[in-house]
């Protein structure tokens, strides 16, 4: 699935409108780069998932913690270097837990990305976003 956002609405918007048909133990992996809007596509579906939450980007605290309708999980691999790196973050004992995870920069660690994660591509298309909704890329 393909959506063009032309602002932060609409991409908050895809979000929420994925958020309604995800269940706890869905993984989002998100790419794009940086200030591609990853992070409002997460704002969005945490405004389903765990309204009133105020979502801001993961970047430095590495996974933030949403509470609400069903708990949601935002990771941040920007700053992660490698594996070791990732899994002294406790990130493997989290995405066991039942709630709904959202990852941003899965193209830092690819391995860690779990089977049959939902992956989500966020692209600047003029000066808008071009968001992929995709099992896999090519």
């Amino acid at each position: 699935m393909i959506i063009h956002s032309s602002d932060t609405a609409e991409t908050e918007k895809a979000g929420a409108e994925l958020a309604k048909k995800l269940k706890p133990r869905d993984f989002v992996a998100l790419y794009g780069d940086l200030g591609a809007g990853k992070t409002a596509f997460v704002r969005g579906a945490a405004s389903v998932l765990c309204p009133g939450a105020a979502v801001c980007s993961p970047t430095y605290a590495i996974m933030n913690r949403y509470d609400g309708n069903t708990a949601v999980y935002h990771f941040d691999l920007y700053r992660i270097t490698d594996g070791d790196d990732l899994y002294s973050t406790g990130y493997y004992d989290i995405i066991e837990e039942n709630a709904v995870f959202f990852c941003e920069w899965c193209e830092k660690c690819p391995e860690a990305i779990p089977d049959g994660a939902i992956k989500v591509r966020i692209s600047r298309e003029g000066d808008g976003r071009r968001i992929e909704i995709a099992d896999t890329f090519s």
